[in-house]
């Protein structure tokens, strides 16, 4: 039986998680001198109805390596042969790193250690497809080779409603490149293939045309999900904008982890896209 682990950035619905039997390992929000599990100790309306306020901003931490083992040992014990846990691009976090340490120290169950190249819920749909799969009993080696597949056909976007909180975030430069330093932009972000960039709008607006021309182009979808950080209207347009482009399966509308919102700030709309393959 192959048990899949995750972490908490995935924003994947919590119904799923239960439903799969997905392992979700929590990664840390550090408030002044408080620290957070994130999506156990702290609501994410909560987060972002505060984080305008907080001072210092906060900051994210990911889980220690002892946290995998044990998650590892449990799985064990629970009576997994073998672990897939796919997380957050290394690129932009270290949980891909911590977890790679943690297999080294742990040996019951071969682990393997997928680096999803992607954040939100571009990784969190492998990580549904993963638990799919394993569900009816497919190898390793199938499930890796449709991840694979899945990721050169993800596409992730995301328009900002200010540069403030990516500008001041260690963890997210490189989406900083080309940005500039002015504060009054829309800058979008693009995620594909573990490659971050981005690109400057000068009006709201105008992003979020943006967004819907880079949905257009993408299509025919074989999937396409939303997300946003307390903005659900806005995502809510999003979507009729681009209806049709994947008849065959819409998907959630989630609002981003606050790991990630530390980062990006509120107001966020973002949009996954999965090609036809």
């Amino acid at each position: 039986m192959i048990k899949i682990v995750t972490d908490s950035s995935c924003d994947l619905p919590e119904r799923l998680i239960k439903e799969y039997g997905i392992t979700v390992v929590p990664l840390h929000i550090h408030i002044g001198e408080k620290s957070y599990l994130d999506n156990v100790e702290m609501s994410r309306e909560s987060f972002y109805t505060n984080l305008p306020g907080y001072k210092p901003p906060p900051t994210t931490a990911s889980p220690a390596p002892e946290t995998f083992i044990k998650i590892f040992e449990r799985l064990a014990s629970e009576g997994a042969s073998q672990v897939l846990a796919i997380h957050v691009s290394k690129v932009l976090s270290g949980t891909y790193h911590a977890a790679l340490l943690a297999v080294k120290e742990f040996s019951r169950v071969p682990v393997t250690v997928l680096d999803s190249r992607q954040l939100s819920l571009g990784f969190g749909l492998q990580v549904l497809s993963a638990a799919r799969l394993a569900q009816t009993g497919e190898s390793l080696e199938l499930i890796l080779n449709a991840l694979e597949n899945q990721v050169r056909r993800t596409y992730v976007y995301a328009a900002l409603d200010t540069l403030e909180y990516l500008r001041r975030s260690g963890r997210m430069n490189a989406f900083m490149a080309g940005l500039g330093s002015l504060l009054d932009i829309k800058p979008i972000m693009k995620m594909h293939d573990g490659k971050p960039s981005s690109q400057l709008i000068r009006t709201w607006n105008g992003a979020m045309q943006v967004l819907v021309r880079l949905v257009k182009e993408l299509g025919p979808l074989e999937h396409i999900s939303f997300v946003h950080s307390n903005a659900l209207e806005k995502a809510r347009w999003l979507a009729e904008k681009v209806s049709g482009t994947a008849a065959e399966d819409v998907g959630f509308f989630e609002m981003i982890n606050p790991v990630l919102g530390a980062h990006v700030g509120p107001g966020v709309v973002g949009v996954i896209c999965i090609q036809k393959g």
